[in-house]
């Protein structure tokens, strides 16, 4: 019996090289065929994985006789380069046109919506496509699927992200992301509909794992209030906040990015901006003139203090790295047995030490992998379409599938109130 295919795109990027990494650690006779448009990134990483089981090769994802020849036949195509508002698309066509089914961790709304619009052609194709399969969205939407379960009626869903001091393994799509989701328009769901908010302006504190306490979080576009709505169609509210830790990243980040969306920064500049930064490097001057804008902004809010600030700066500007802190939680809050009650999920710990919550590119990589492991059990033919975490994904398949890849079970989630 032939060997069945897995091909990865964009397999050398960080969080895509650990997914490839996680799901090799569950086993199976699989081959992996990693793409990518510098395939010289990827020799250390075949030398890891199992003996013979994979090869590195040079692709352009734009070019679509080279894409149809690298994915026909294949059992998954994963996409793992971003950003996805320019990757997803060709990718998804192609994968469509040969048949094959395809997962992502996509975590920008305007692809996201692309993504579900094919949900019909995937139908006719008999292909399965799994999008938002990384964190978050990802591994949150399957822990309100879980919380919500526990419910006879949702009312309201609440997704927190935050991420912790990554400088040195942030790559250009990840930035790119960050700028888009700091400002501009945020897509949420407010009094039953869909609406539209402005990204990073409503806050609120939660309680969350991983080390982080009492944390302040923004409102942020991301796809879980866009695809949440679809199983939980007469909840009330559904909104995602996210945040940076320490917090003065995110006056940084939210600085530039409004300077991004008024059009006085180009964002390819202001990507450059962020790149020096996480490498200790200075960066330009218009950067910092926006980035201690968004600084003196968190003064005003109450989310740092000027001493907070100043201590910040000058840890950061002799190349200082901040204990990694990092967790995700959600919040459902509905009836059950005629009594109002909420229910919430949210991971334990992160940092050095752990396997899941190392970095961001172990959580979405470790989840991605997870999510290859539970759509590759399923049985060819079994669904045909556009699905998100929430929809397919059962809880429990989905806990064991990220400890198949390695990861401790008490890592996965505790149960918060």
């Amino acid at each position: 019996m032939r060997t069945q295919r897995i091909v990865f795109i964009g397999a050398a990027g960080e969080m895509c090289r650990l997914a490839i990494e996680r799901f090799a650690v569950a086993g199976g006779d699989w081959e992996l065929a990693l793409y990518d448009i510098r395939p010289e990134l990827l020799e250390q990483l075949v030398r890891r994985l199992p003996p013979g089981r994979a090869s590195a090769a040079r692709l352009d994802l734009y070019d679509r006789e080279g894409l149809r020849a690298a994915i026909e036949g294949a059992a998954l195509v994963v996409l793992g380069a971003g950003p996805y508002i320019r990757t997803a698309g060709p990718v998804m066509a192609a994968c469509l046109e040969a048949g094959v089914p395809y997962l992502d961790f996509d975590d920008d709304i305007e692809s996201t919506l692309h993504a579900l619009s094919l949900h019909e052609d995937a139908v006719a194709a008999g292909v399965p496509m799994y999008i938002g399969c990384g964190a978050s969205p990802g591994f949150t939407n399957v822990l309100v699927a879980d919380a919500a379960a526990e419910l006879d009626r949702v009312d309201n869903i609440d997704v927190y992200w935050v991420v912790g001091d990554e400088r040195g393994s942030i790559g250009r799509a990840v930035l790119d992301h960050m700028l888009r989701v700091a400002a501009g328009p945020c897509m949420t769901w407010e009094n039953g509909g869909p609406v539209l908010h402005q990204s990073w302006v409503e806050t609120r504190w939660t309680e969350l794992g991983g080390g982080l306490g009492l944390t302040m979080v923004h409102e942020t576009a991301h796809p879980e209030p866009v695809t949440l709505p679809r199983k939980y169609p007469d909840a009330k509210n559904i909104r995602c906040f996210g945040g940076l830790d320490p917090a003065p990243y995110n006056g940084i980040v939210r600085g530039v990015g409004l300077a991004v969306q008024k059009g006085t920064m180009p964002m390819v500049k202001a990507i450059d901006f962020l790149e020096a930064l996480m490498t200790n490097k200075f960066g330009n001057v218009q950067g910092w003139r926006n980035a201690l804008s968004g600084l003196r902004n968190l003064v005003r809010t109450g989310e740092a203090t000027r001493t907070e600030l100043i201590k910040f700066v000058a840890l950061a500007a002799v190349g200082h790295t901040f204990p990694h802190k990092t967790g995700l939680k959600v919040e459902v809050t509905g009836l059950r047995n005629g009594l109002p009650t909420t229910v919430s999920r949210r991971t334990p710990v992160s940092g050095p030490g752990t396997y899941l919550f190392t970095d961001m590119a172990a959580a979405t990589g470790t989840a991605c992998a997870a999510f290859m492991v539970v759509a590759l059990d399923e049985q060819p033919g079994t669904r045909a379409g556009v699905f998100t975490p929430e929809e397919w994904a059962e809880p429990e398949r989905f806990y064991k599938g990220l400890e198949r890849v390695g990861t401790p079970r008490d890592e996965i989630f505790d149960v918060s109130h």
